[in-house]
C-alpha cells in the first residue's frame, strides 16, 4: 500500500514540477539560455512528464507485491530525479556562467535507470505472458 501512495505522490509531484518548470523555461529562462541550453531543458521537462505520468498508471495498475515491481517502480522515480533534475542543474548553471560540470555524469546514470525500469516492464509483461 506505501508503494503505491509513494508512487502517485512522485507522479502528481513530478507531473506539477514539469508544467511548473516547462512555463518557468519558456518565460523567464528563455531569454537566458541559448538554444542548445533551452532544447536539452525542454527535454527534461519532456521525460520528467512522460515518467509522472507512466508512474500514475503503474500505481492504479500494479499491486506491488513483487520485489520487481518495487524495483520497477524505483528506477523510475530516482531515474527521473536524477536525469530531468540534472539537466535543470546544467543548463541554468551553464545559462550563468559557471556550470556545475559534476553532474554531467549524473544525466546518463538517471536514463540508466530509466532504461532499466522500462525493461523491468517488459520483463513483468513476458512473465505474465509466460
Amino acid at each position: 500500500m506505501e508503494t503505491i501512495l509513494l508512487s502517485q505522490f512522485f507522479a502528481a509531484f513530478y507531473g506539477f514540477l514539469a508544467i511548473v518548470l516547462g512555463a518557468f523555461g519558456a518565460h523567464a529562462l528563455k531569454k537566458r539560455f541559448t538554444a542548445d541550453q533551452m532544447a536539452s531543458f525542454e527535454t527534461g521537462v519532456k521525460y520528467q512528464m512522460y515518467h509522472a505520468i507512466l508512474l500514475l498508471i503503474l500505481s492504479f495498475n500494479l499491486n506491488f507485491n513483487t520485489v520487481l515491481e518495487e524495483v520497477m517502480i524505483n528506477c523510475f522515480v530516482f531515474g527521473t530525479l536524477l536525469f530531468s533534475f540534472s539537466i535543470y542543474g546544467l543548463c541554468i548553471s551553464g545559462a550563468s556562467g559557471k556550470k556545475w560540470k559534476f553532474l554531467g555524469p549524473v544525466t546518463p546514470l538517471g536514463g540508466l535507470l530509466l532504461a532499466t525500469g522500462w525493461l523491468l516492464l517488459l520483463y513483468s509483461f513476458i512473465e505474465d505472458f509466460l
